[in-house]
């Protein structure tokens, strides 16, 4: 028998399938849906992550202009589903600079559905940053100058990708912009990729950050960033900040 036809529709019957109320209830919470928090607003069906990546595997062949029409949806699991399949596409897209280039032109045309920090996690490291890899990454910057707290955390995650290749600059050239961010998204994510370049790139390159900046980091910030240091040198950075 011919396999069913693999369309949006068949990917949206796919998430509702697995989608339960007492989850949708738990993420609205988690994800800070209410007035006045980060993702005020937002609507969810109740769908667990593994569920989603299922979904998109078996929706893989879905045409570009399907992940646009989920970025668009309303429900926080359609968007996920969108971003990972453009994650999944951008990979199988290796010999292909110009559908990879189509991708990421989509994915910062619509960054503003982009809009929760697991929609920017688990794509920007994977389409920004492997795009820009081993071409100038000058937009980076921009984005972290955005007003816009998504924005600035796509630009900060989007180094994790040079990180994990032994790069550390752009990571560090990034972190510096956003050491005064009133964000504590943003303190987080910082952070986070400044422990990762200690871990990976060496704690030379995170010592030097710290150096530098540790006097005006968030608490937050420098907490993350020195968690995998030993006690002694842990205490001797916070009594510095």
């Amino acid at each position: 028998m011919p396999s069913p036809a693999v369309t949006v529709a068949s990917l949206r019957a796919e998430l509702r399938a697995h989608a339960t109320p007492e989850r949708a209830l738990v993420s609205q919470r988690f994800f800070k849906t209410g007035k006045g928090e980060y993702g005020e607003g937002d609507v969810f069906l109740g769908v667990a992550v593994p569920d989603i990546r299922r979904a998109v595997r078996a929706h893989r062949a879905l045409p570009l202009a399907a992940a646009e029409t989920l970025l668009s949806s309303k429900l926080h699991e359609e968007r996920l589903a969108a971003v990972l399949l453009l994650v999944e596409q951008f990979g199988r897209a290796k010999r292909d600079p110009a559908a990879q280039e189509a991708i990421y032109a989509l994915y910062l045309r619509r960054l503003d559905r982009v809009n929760n920090w697991d929609l920017v996690d688990s794509s920007a490291p994977h389409i920004v940053g492997a795009w820009l890899h081993g071409r100038d990454r000058g937009v980076l910057d921009e984005l972290a100058r955005s007003p816009r707290l998504w924005t600035r955390r796509v630009a900060m995650l989007a180094t994790q990708h040079f990180i994990r290749e032994g790069e550390a600059e752009d990571a560090l050239r990034i972190a510096a912009l956003l050491v005064d961010d009133e964000e504590d998204l943003m303190h987080k994510a910082v952070g986070w990729m400044l422990r990762e370049v200690g871990e990976s790139v060496g704690l030379a390159a995170l010592r030097g950050f710290l150096a530098a900046h540790a006097g005006a980091m968030p608490r937050t910030m420098l907490r993350s960033a020195i968690e995998k240091l030993s006690p002694a040198e842990r205490r001797r950075w916070m009594d510095a900040g």
